[in-house]
């Protein structure tokens, strides 16, 4: 089955998912049809069919549900470690500077736990976990906060209210009665 973009199912769903094929295995042993199973369990024939094949070869283990096979998990102990390494920074582990990139975060996990992961897949790793795409504010060291703010409060106003007496349509590029 298919879900939609970032969809999957719930735990609750999960369970509920797992009840029905444990409910066809039930059927399975009573000799029931395909047809009769999937009409009474509202599945399509050919999961029943699937279903069916399972049991034979594997039993009831053979039907229960599996996890993505496509999506390689980090345990949460392995979570919180690469949180730690990512709060040292790259220049820690090797980078130029001070930006972690997702294909940089991708390596790391690499190095780290031997598990390889797609860009969007560590990107979705990380945005279960907390982590954003934002970048800070860049503030210069030598920013003086006071002086910001004393300039917002007395020279800001005397530059709005020049500008306002120059009168519409006049900016910096032109002087006024020019074209």
């Amino acid at each position: 089955m298919r879900y939609a973009q970032g969809g999957g199912l719930t735990d609750a769903e999960r369970a509920a998912r797992e009840r029905i094929r444990l409910e066809a295995v039930v059927r399975f042993e009573g000799g029931e049809k395909n047809r009769e199973i999937a009409a009474a369990l509202r599945v399509s024939e050919r999961s029943v069919e699937r279903w069916r094949r399972q049991w034979r070869e594997r039993g009831a283990d053979g039907v229960q549900s599996k996890e993505s096979p496509g999506r390689p998990k980090l345990s949460a102990a392995q979570v919180a470690r690469l949180e730690r390494e990512l709060e040292r920074g790259p220049l820690a582990h090797g980078w130029e500077d001070q930006r972690w990139t997702l294909a940089r975060v991708k390596t790391l996990i690499g190095r780290m736990f031997h598990v390889s992961y797609t860009v969007e897949g560590t990107w979705r790793l990380l945005r279960r976990h907390g982590w954003s795409w934002q970048q800070p504010a860049r503030r210069a060291i030598e920013r003086d906060d006071q002086a910001v703010e004393l300039w917002k409060a007395e020279v800001w106003p005397q530059v709005e209210a020049s500008r306002r007496r120059a009168g519409p349509g006049w900016s910096s590029r032109t002087r006024p009665g020019s074209r």
